[in-house]
């Protein structure tokens, strides 16, 4: 059976739903510069003040209320309904609690304000115009937002220390002379020079922006911030719920993950040996496979070439013969990003696919050596069958869907679980049996997996595992990064950012592995009933969107 997009009439539930879409983009400049849908002009910023979060609350409340009052028509609507009801009854739950004015390292609007520039069309003289009239709104954006901070830090939850200094160095980049904000205006200069005093005088805007931005969280914010990471069982409980969309037995899942390690790490060690022979440990192995000639990319141009080639022959290898690819699906372009922060990820495709979905790799400066055998299932992660295929099939399906399941619901958990589920399914299907690729499957997955014992560790204040005891009874942060570097073999300062990341964003980490562990049940539960089929079983659960895990077993 292949997948065919069928249309279906618009219901009460979905009217409702659009209307929830329209208004949310009124609100969220930013949310029409990810989607490409009408909206709010993009020469603005959202409002990040208390007033700004007010008023989408608002708007969720009552979305919630009017729900109360329709009956679903169709098992569509029964989803959406289930849908709508757990990610706006947990929003306000978050709301309720003062979960905001967070201070992480990778998503507040510190990051968001800059990477929209990004994902902003840069091809014509008017769109240009854009990009320089909102470089001008960066510092109400900005100031915006510091309203919340002063309100969190008068209020409650506390803020770690460690995010503020973090952040505010942060600040300090998109102020500094090296600040991608340069770069944006060179470009378009370079393009446009009528345009180069308009978008000189946005820059200049934005950098001191952010420097004041700088300035006030070492003197309004880090005064009172606190020493402890951690975020506490109730907080924590609360977040593991957003990011994965299920309840989740934190004790069990913290023993599961240090079990699970113990078997990716005595697998590493089987194909170090099949490698390289025995006697070699894992860490020689990953070393040889760094040097490897054959298995190494220099230069960032070489990168993106090798990145494009491998996502273009996974799309071919798999069309039709593992899923059915729509048409607007195939193309997916592979991006360096102007940015530096060593972060590789995913945006979608505009809603008339006019912008193709894009994988980003934002290299650190200085890098200029990739190996390819850890990098290859990152392509399968972030493009297909992973984050492109997932999201990019929830845009397609306009006739199906509406545009709140297409476009504003994403589940980490199910996004994230499923894209470590296709670099494991890859695998699976025999795309990865070069051992050295496969040690890098291994590796990708010992990091997510790592995660969740850290995660669930330092936020929870367990119980330190034996061999980190003497450097503290409990989990903290030198327990953390002791156990990241005991783990994975990775450079130091990718480590150094992913624990600062896991530190001050916490339950998102580990909604990797579990959305996985989550998605391979499913799968098992399928695979017991008569007629299984993987291809068809794929499609029907990519064509319900990105849902909250324990909405989508209850849909499958």
């Amino acid at each position: 059976m292949s997948f065919e997009k069928t249309a279906r009439a618009a219901t009460a539930i979905d009217e409702l739903a659009e209307s929830y879409v329209a208004q949310s983009l009124e609100l969220s400049p930013g949310l029409v510069t990810v989607t490409g849908l009408p909206g709010a002009s993009e020469t603005q910023f959202d409002d990040y003040s208390p007033a700004g979060l007010a008023a989408q609350a608002e708007l969720d409340q009552h979305t919630l209320q009017q729900l109360e009052t329709l009956t679903p028509q169709d098992e569509t609507d029964r989803i959406t309904v289930a849908a709508m009801q757990e990610r706006l009854g947990l929003a306000q739950e978050l709301y309720q609690a003062a979960e905001f004015g967070e201070l992480n390292v990778i998503a507040t609007p510190l990051q968001e304000v800059q990477q929209l520039f990004d994902l902003m069309p840069q091809e014509s003289n008017a769109d240009w115009r854009t990009i320089a009239a909102r470089l001008q709104a960066v510092p109400q954006a900005l100031a915006s937002w510091r309203e919340t901070l002063t309100l969190r830090a008068q209020s409650g939850p506390d803020t770690a220390r460690r995010q503020v200094l973090l952040c505010a160095e942060q600040a300090d980049n998109c102020a500094g002379k090296s600040s991608p904000f340069i770069d944006l205006a060179e470009r378009g200069t370079a393009a446009f020079s009528e345009l180069g005093t308009e978008l000189a005088d946005g820059v200049a805007a934005a950098r001191q922006a952010y420097g004041e931005l700088a300035e006030f969280l070492r003197t309004e914010i880090l005064p009172q911030a606190v020493e402890s990471d951690a975020f506490g069982r109730e907080r924590y409980e609360r977040r593991i719920r957003q990011f994965v969309g299920a309840k989740v037995d934190l004790d069990e899942t913290y023993e599961w993950g240090l079990t699970e390690l113990a078997r990716i790490r005595a697998e590493q060690q089987e194909i170090a040996h099949e490698l390289y022979g025995a006697g070699v440990s894992v860490a020689e192995a990953m070393e040889r496979l760094n040097q490897d000639p054959q298995r190494t990319i220099h230069g960032t141009e070489n990168l993106q070439r090798w990145m494009q080639e491998t996502s273009d022959q996974a799309i071919a290898a798999l069309q039709g013969s593992h899923f059915d690819i729509p048409a607007p699906l195939q193309k997916l372009e592979c991006m360096i990003a102007p940015s530096a922060t060593g972060a590789i990820y995913y945006t979608g495709p505009s809603d008339d696919f006019s912008r193709p979905g894009r994988m980003w790799w934002s290299v650190p400066e200085g890098t200029e050596t990739f190996a390819t055998w850890q990098e290859k299932t990152t392509v399968f992660h972030e493009g297909v069958p992973g984050h492109h295929l997932q999201l990019g099939m929830t845009t397609y399906l306009r006739e199906q869907l509406n545009t709140w399941r297409r476009q504003l619901c994403w589940v980490s958990g199910h996004g994230e679980g499923w894209a470590l589920y296709a670099e494991s399914l890859m695998a699976e299907l025999g795309y990865q049996e070069d051992p050295g690729d496969y040690m890098g499957v291994l590796d990708s997955e010992q990091l997510r997996t790592a995660r969740v014992a850290l995660d669930i560790g330092v936020h929870l204040q367990k119980e330190t595992p034996a061999e980190f005891r003497e450097i503290s009874p409990t989990w903290t942060r030198d327990v953390a990064w002791e156990f990241l570097r005991s783990n994975l073999a990775m450079d130091s300062s990718f480590l150094e950012f992913e624990l600062n990341r896991y530190l001050g964003w916490a339950g998102q980490a580990p909604s990797y592995k579990i959305g996985q562990r989550i998605w391979r049940q499913l799968r098992a539960e399928a695979e017991a009933r008569p007629n299984f089929n993987l291809k068809d079983w794929h499609m029907k659960a990519l064509s319900i969107g990105s849902v909250g895990l324990d909405v989508l077993r209850a849909a499958l």
